[in-house]
């Protein structure tokens, strides 16, 4: 995605991973936060993306962004003070059975922090990162205790989300149960059109 639109990509997740690699409070206290199941504040949520705009002047993708309403909310604010418009929600529909599964083969590479799937970029946990070679590891909130917990607060939190961006007729669903590039093409699609 980033390749093809030239547009940055990130995730306050993303960010807040770095964060903790370089032993910040902001990462330590996020850590706490997600290792437990939990989305990490709102508070802390819109100060990264925040900061983070205030850095890219350009179009952009948040992946994750906004997860709640209060973050929505903030999101709106932040982007009527730069004059920036929001063009499009992309909601990726999936079951819990097909997150659980991705989950399950998600594993980070300790040298660059992509991520990659067992099975679909590399055959086993033991193979090297396919970019950089370096070591891949699982992430510590990837365990199937913490998922349940991610899922109550996603129906707590951030289901509420989709009517919100319905009614503001911003939003689009995509299967993301489906093969990569297919899904791929979809946001596409979306994109271009917006």
């Amino acid at each position: 995605m980033q390749a093809r639109y030239q547009l940055p990509i990130t995730s306050p997740g993303a960010i807040l991973r770095e964060e903790l690699k370089l032993g910040t409070t902001l990462g330590v206290e996020a850590e706490k936060q997600t290792s437990q199941g939990k989305l990490v504040s709102d508070e802390l949520a819109n100060s990264v993306v925040k900061s983070w705009l205030d850095r890219h002047d350009s179009e952009f993708v948040f992946d994750g962004y906004p997860r709640s309403i209060g973050q929505a909310t903030a999101l709106e604010q932040i982007l009527s003070d730069r004059a920036t418009p929001l063009d499009v929600v992309i909601l990726l529909e999936a079951d819990f059975g097909t997150i659980s599964d991705r989950v399950a083969r998600r594993m980070m590479c300790s040298g660059c922090g992509r991520i990659v799937s067992v099975g679909l970029h590399v055959s086993s946990t033991d193979a090297p990162c396919p970019v950089c070679g370096g070591a891949l590891t699982k992430r510590r909130d990837d365990s199937p205790e913490t998922l349940e917990l991610r899922m109550r607060e996603y129906s707590a939190k951030t289901e509420p989300l989709i009517g919100y961006y319905t009614e503001r007729g911003s939003m689009r669903n995509v299967d993301a149960t489906r093969e990569p590039e297919v899904v791929f093409g979809s946001i596409a699609q979306i994109l271009e059109a917006a």
